[in-house]
């Protein structure tokens, strides 16, 4: 039986009508199944603070791929341990460590749902931890169902620029979350065994990034060329190199951050532009 998906703003009518230039209405939604979950949230520019300060002044590019997307977060204190065959888990809940076979429910968390959801639907709350068939990986539920926009998808990974959980490395995948109405879930695979990897409700697990349909079909990936030898580059090319290297050396004295003053600038005039449009 299929998830029901109610109709709302993030299911127009007509997919034409819907002009992500000018439209305030969201991009995503996160549904929050698991009510004690924290919400995701907007990366932010310094990483939660973990970027040096020269980079979060003086580095656009570190900082735009930083806060490219919303932070997601396991949904409650956790630890996990591979002995290199089986993997176990406790939470405070559940303090003593619990073989992962090969899923497990949030504490309590059946009931509560089976509360919420319709009488054909109780029974049939997602699994919180599962043990993948391949040695040492999992899959995490983050509490959320995410819905977006007509041919807009999500891409899940690591939080970009920011230090991770130790002990464990995320599989990266591209969610077709405009069709698929079901538990956000993140796959992982321990990177030691025989020591407990602790994953904090507080702590950014993963992040959800946007990303149209057409940007990784077949066709824009096969856009691809190579110019393969110097004595090929154009003299605009070569003009643009020396605007960019050598023109900027000249001067010593310049001010830092000449590609982050002008990345802002033409960011908020964009900014702009899609306000004036919206109006």
């Amino acid at each position: 039986m299929p998830w029901p998906v109610k109709t709302d703003p993030l299911r127009p009518a007509n997919k034409a009508t819907l002009s992500m230039s000018t439209t305030r209405e969201p991009i995503v939604r996160f549904h929050r199944l698991f009510s004690e979950a924290r919400a995701p949230e907007r990366a932010d520019r310094s990483a939660c603070g973990t970027l040096p300060m020269r980079a979060v002044r003086y580095c656009e590019a570190v900082t735009s791929a930083t806060a490219f997307g919303w932070w997601l977060y396991p949904p409650i204190d956790l630890e996990l341990l591979w002995d290199g065959a089986d993997i176990f888990w406790r939470c405070d809940a559940a303090p003593d460590w619990m073989p992962l076979l090969p899923s497990a429910q949030l504490p309590d968390y059946a009931a509560a749902f089976d509360a919420c959801a319709p009488a054909a639907l109780k029974g049939c709350s997602p699994p919180f931890l599962t043990a993948l068939p391949e040695p040492g990986a999992l899959q995490l539920w983050t509490g959320l169902i995410a819905q977006t926009v007509p041919d807009w998808h999500l891409l899940i990974r690591g939080p970009a620029n920011m230090p991770h959980t130790g002990g464990i490395c995320l599989f990266e995948g591209i969610i077709e979350t405009d069709r698929w109405f079901g538990p956000l879930f993140v796959n992982m695979r321990f990177t030691r065994s025989h020591l407990p990897v602790r994953l904090r409700a507080g702590y950014p697990l993963a992040l959800a990034q946007p990303v149209p349909r057409s940007s990784y079909s077949n066709d824009m990936l096969d856009r691809m060329d190579v110019t393969p030898d110097p004595a090929l580059l154009t003299a605009e090319q070569w003009d643009a190199y020396y605007d960019t290297i050598v023109e900027p050396n000249t001067r010593p004295e310049r001010p830092f951050g000449a590609y982050a003053t002008t990345a802002r600038k033409k960011r908020h005039q964009c900014m702009r532009g899609q306000q004036d449009a919206a109006t």
